[in-house]
């Protein structure tokens, strides 16, 4: 994998492979030629509209497969691109297309900005502006490697959303890095499933084009529950997915509780984003035909930096990060200084990876991205990362854990602080404190104070907010942040305890909502349960199993009591199970039919439906 591009990965691909699959979609497969074809096309409209290096192109679709093409038409017109996630709320959007500044938009999603442009579909018809499809040549122009090659942002739960600015060179380096670190060759296929927007969005698609491969896409941008994505992985033959670590852990429980094993094709699940548990990493590989690679790494450092792809030992405490892609440099260090190795310190990451900065962000760029006092080459920056690490006998990086408060939900980095000040914003609140569910990690569980001390409960107690005093907090939060950073599950106290050394003690919070009413109070009692024959009954018991709440009603919010997009696959999965109505349906339905009542009604009327 030669070249001083990116795109020269990808012209090698179209050059050595043209009638090779480069995307397949429900409803087409694009060979490289075709692709290469089309995605000139569109190249040649941005540039006419003011694409160019130096400038960025914003993409603003649902469809995942033109989000691709749209990637790949930008960096031809010698521009870089940014996504705009449709998830976000209409204000952080209409915020992120300001600070973007790009010079044109493709879109054609209710989340795109005015002036965007639907340019030809890949069917080879006309687009929606009236530009045809493939046959217009790719621009002259010429891009240099230190030019951007994309921009894509934080989630803004530490403050204001950074925008990462990652170079084509770094980019270029990465693809043939992955590449080669997974051994991907022109028979693979790589299913795209991360949100878009998302930087892991970068290693489905551009490695697997280095390589010669084909990427997989969805028909739009919905999350897949685990059965969905299983059947997906076999009917599109996929060879290689990447998955957050509490998805991977959804679908390796669906297929334990199944029986089944991952399809045939599939060889390899590359898993990061949160602390790895080594117990279901072990069952796996016990288990499972297809392997495992974690990685670990961040935006700012172009995507993934390290790959651990070994058979994780017996005596093994945690699952390690593995060893350094090509073209990365791990080390672990204190005040700047390197450790020796088995020491723990903070994590730093350097080399031509490296993002150049955070966008028109100077003194952020300055605090994290800074020199390295130790290189020999002048201008050698390392990247502050804020993980503790260490590198054990084998050369492994094993992670220890955060130098700071900042956590990670979803496979998404959050500063508690950020969510906690929202809180407080709110009229009412004097103090909050906000943390992941003890149990699964994969909520967020609020503890407010109110203003007023008369209605807080007893001392040492916890009450559980609903309803309208629930919706007060979240409204605001909700208008604010991206979901998976908006707590579905908070309490009311009198204070917050204090640990001896002066810090929240999360720990009597969670068991004081775990008590219920306070501590030393008896748990909650499960409440009636339907009679004999009523469907409501399964439905309920499958709401109180998925969100740990024996005393759940039928008429108990799913959402309202912690559930969120990966409990909803899982109570979509186990209802498949017991109800064949259940079948074909999304876990979106949860938002139609939020309680066991409604949604034992939609099950009864979809199965009237097919009677």
């Amino acid at each position: 994998m030669t070249g001083t591009d990116v795109l020269d990965l990808w012209d090698a691909s179209a050059r050595e492979h043209p009638d090779a699959p480069a995307l397949v979609t429900a409803h087409r497969v694009l060979s490289y030629r075709d692709a290469d074809r089309l995605t000139d096309a569109w190249a040649a409209s941005l540039a006419a509209r003011g694409a160019r290096p130096g400038e960025l192109v914003g993409l603003a679709f649902g469809d995942p497969a033109r989000t691709v093409l749209g990637m790949l038409a930008a960096l031809k017109a010698g521009a870089g691109f940014t996504v705009l996630d449709e998830r976000l709320p209409p204000a952080a959007r209409a915020e992120l297309v300001h600070r973007t500044a790009a010079a044109v938009w493709l879109g054609d999603g209710g989340h795109a900005p005015e002036g965007a442009y639907a340019p030809a579909a890949p069917d080879g018809g006309e687009g929606a502006d009236g530009t045809e499809g493939p046959g217009a040549a790719r621009p002259a122009a010429r891009a240099a490697a230190s030019d951007a090659a994309y921009v894509l942002f934080t989630s803004g739960s530490t403050g204001r959303p950074k925008g990462t600015v990652v170079e084509r060179d770094a980019l270029r380096r990465f693809a043939g890095a992955v590449a080669g670190r997974l051994g991907l060759t022109p028979r693979d296929r790589w299913l795209q499933v991360a949100s878009l927007g998302f930087d892991v969005l970068i290693e489905e698609v551009f490695p697997a084009f280095a390589a010669g491969a084909a990427v997989v896409c969805r028909e739009d941008s919905r999350a897949l529950d685990a059965e969905e994505l299983h059947i997906a992985l076999s009917r599109t033959r996929t060879t290689v997915v990447e998955l957050s670590t509490q998805y991977w852990l959804e679908y390796a429980r669906w297929l334990e509780h199944t029986g089944t094993t991952t399809p045939a094709a599939l060889r390899t699940v590359v898993v990061g984003g949160e602390r790895m548990d080594p117990r279901p990493y072990r069952a796996w590989q016990a288990r499972q035909p297809a392997g495992l690679a974690h990685v670990y790494g961040l935006t700012e450092c172009t995507v993934s930096s390290t790959f651990y792809t070994g058979l994780l030992p017996d005596d093994a405490e945690e699952v390690p990060l593995g060893t350094p892609l090509r073209d990365v440099e791990i080390s672990i260090r204190r005040d700047g200084r390197r450790v020796p190795d088995g020491e723990t310190g903070e994590i730093h990451i350097g080399g031509p990876l490296l993002a150049r900065g955070f966008l028109d962000d100077e003194a952020a760029t300055a605090r994290r991205f800074v020199p390295d006092p130790e290189a020999s080459r002048p201008g050698a920056r390392l990247y502050v990362t804020g993980d503790l690490g260490r590198i054990d006998a084998d050369g492994q990086l094993v992670f220890r854990g955060r130098a700071d408060d900042q956590i990670k939900i979803r496979g998404h980095r959050l500063e508690p602080a950020r969510v906690e000040r929202a809180l407080c914003a709110v009229a009412g609140v004097d103090q909050a404190v906000v943390f992941p569910d003890p149990e699964a990690g994969t909520a967020l569980w609020a503890f407010t104070v109110p203003a007023d001390p008369a209605a807080a409960p007893l001392p040492g107690g916890a009450e559980r907010l609903t309803g309208a005093d629930r919706d007060a907090l979240v409204a605001p939060l909700e208008a604010e942040l991206p979901d998976w950073a908006v707590p579905r599950v908070l309490y009311r106290v009198s204070a917050l305890p204090k640990n001896p050394h002066g810090k929240v003690d999360k720990r009597r919070l969670a068991t004081w909502a775990t008590a219920g009413t306070g501590a030393g109070a008896p748990p909650v009692p499960c409440a009636p349960r339907p009679g004999p024959g009523d469907p409501l009954g399964g439905v309920l018991d499958l709401f109180r199993e998925v969100l740990d709440a024996p005393g759940l009603g039928p008429d108990d919010d799913f959402f309202d009591h912690g559930g969120q997009s990966l409990l909803a696959m899982r109570l979509l999965a186990r209802l498949r199970e017991s109800h064949p109505a259940a079948a074909g349906l999304r876990a979106s339905a949860l938002f139609a039919s939020p309680t066991p009542r409604l949604l034992a009604k939609a099950l009864t009327d979809r199965e009237n439906a097919r009677t």
